[in-house]
């Protein structure tokens, strides 16, 4: 029986199990198929990269405190997190993957990072 790449079509050659031509069609048709399809995904996606990037950068030492004014300064968008965390004393960390914010008073915001 003879075996097509899925990608351009072209007969395949080699190992019995062998699925595509060459590495240029195996990449291309797994980009295609694995690409964002949707806009509010890749969207999404983007706004959680760019917050966890800031929180990165303004959190080498793995805890420290921040302004609003110098988070929003920098574009982090607050309605863009991974998930919540509550303390038994009732405490709501809000955070980006591994990158976390705690809001405190005074448009400040503690900022730690989850090992």
């Amino acid at each position: 029986m003879e075996k097509t790449c899925p990608e351009c079509g072209t007969k395949i050659i080699g190992r019995e199990d062998k699925k595509f031509c060459c590495d240029g069609c195996r990449n291309t048709y797994n980009n295609r198929n694995n690409k964002d399809a949707v806009n509010l995904i890749r969207n999404t996606n983007n706004a959680l990269r760019k917050n966890w990037r800031i929180l990165e950068e303004l959190n080498p030492d793995q805890k420290t405190k921040v302004s609003k004014q110098q988070l929003s300064l920098l574009g982090f968008n607050f309605n863009y997190f991974t998930s919540i965390y509550t303390t038994k004393a009732g405490t709501v960390y809000y955070f980006v993957y591994n990158q976390g914010y705690l809001p405190l008073d005074n448009d400040f915001y503690a900022l730690v990072k989850r090992t």
